[in-house]
C-alpha cells in the first residue's frame, strides 16, 4: 500500500512541476478570501485518486478539492486521505514550499504516509510500526529537551481572519518562549520537518484532516508526540494541533493551554 501511495504522490506531483514552470498561465480560483485554487490542484488530486482506484478499487477517498468519495461512510475499513497541493499560495507565487500529502486510515488509524515536496525531491514515508523515512533514510525527532532551544513552525489565518487577534497572542507567547518561529505556509510539510528534526515542535488552529493526516504518522513513527492543544489524542478531525518531541511538546502544551478551547 504504501508503495501505491508513493507512486501516486509522484503522479501528482509530476503535474505540479510542469505547472511550476508556467505559473503565469495559471487558471486560480478564489474559494474564499485568500484560500485559492487551481486547475493544477485538480488535476494532481485526480490523477492521485486514478492511481489509488486502479490498484484499490473499493477504497474511500477523503480529498480537499473534490471532498468525501460517494462510498464514504462511517464503516470504512480503508480511507485515503489526501492533499493534492498543500501550500497553494506559495505555489501560485512561486515560493517553493509546498507539497503532496496522502495518508491512508484503515479502521479509524492511520497506518500509511507520503508526503512528497517536488521542489526538493524529498520524499517522506512511514508505515505505522516500521519507522519513519525520508528518501529511504531512517529519520527521528530532534531530542531537545528545552523550548528555549527550539525553533518552532506554526501557521496562520488567511481566510478567515476573525481569530488574527488570538493568534497574534500565540505568536507573542511562543516566540518569546523559543528560539524563533516559522510560519512556512505548508502545515503537511511542516510536520514532516518535525519528523525529521528540521523544526522541533509545530503547532496549528483549524486545520483539515488532510492536512494533518500523513505528517502525523511521520511524527508518531518517527517518536514524537501529536495532539491537540489540551494533549488529547483526537486531533484529526478537531483540526488543533501541536506535534513536537515529547519534552518539547509538554512545554508547548502548557504555554498554549490558555487557547485549548
Amino acid at each position: 500500500m504504501l508503495n501505491t501511495a508513493i507512486k501516486a504522490a509522484r503522479r501528482g506531483a509530476s503535474i505540479i512541476n510542469r505547472a511550476s514552470f508556467e505559473l503565469d498561465r495559471l487558471t486560480v480560483t478564489e474559494k474564499s478570501h485568500n484560500d485559492f485554487v487551481t486547475e493544477v490542484d485538480r488535476a494532481a488530486e485526480q490523477a492521485i485518486i486514478d492511481v489509488l482506484h486502479a490498484a484499490y478499487p473499493d477504497h474511500a477517498i477523503l480529498a480537499e478539492e473534490s471532498g468525501p468519495s460517494a462510498n464514504l461512510h462511517d464503516e470504512n475499513e480503508n480511507v485515503w486521505i489526501i492533499d493534492p497541493l498543500d501550500g497553494t499560495t506559495n505555489f501560485i507565487h512561486g515560493f517553493p514550499q509546498y507539497c503532496v500529502s496522502i495518508a491512508l486510515q484503515q479502521r479509524g488509524q492511520i497506518t500509511q504516509a507520503v508526503i512528497f515536496d517536488p521542489t526538493r525531491n524529498d520524499l517522506f514515508t512511514a508505515s505505522k510500526g516500521r519507522g519513519a523515512y525520508l528518501n529511504e533514510k531512517r529519520i527521528r525527532v530532534m531530542k531537545r529537551e528545552k523550548i528555549a532551544d527550539a525553533l518552532l513552525g506554526t501557521g496562520f489565518p488567511y481566510s478567515d481572519l476573525s481569530a488574527l487577534d488570538e493568534y497574534l497572542q500565540m505568536f507573542r507567547v511562543m516566540t518569546q518562549a523559543s528560539s524563533g518561529l516559522r510560519r512556512p505556509g505548508s502545515a503537511a510539510l511542516d510536520l514532516a520537518y518535525v519528523a525529521c528534526g528540521r523544526l522541533d515542535g509545530f503547532f496549528e488552529k483549524s486545520l483539515k484532516p488532510w492536512d494533518i493526516a500523513a505528517g502525523s504518522l511521520l511524527i508518531t513513527e518517527a517518536g514524537g508526540i501529536v495532539g491537540t492543544f489540551a494533549g488529547e489524542s483526537d486531533y484529526l478531525y478537531k483540526g488543533n494541533v501541536i506535534a513536537a518531541s515529547p519534552k518539547v511538546f509538554a512545554q508547548m502544551v502548557q504555554l498554549l493551554a490558555p487557547w485549548s478551547r
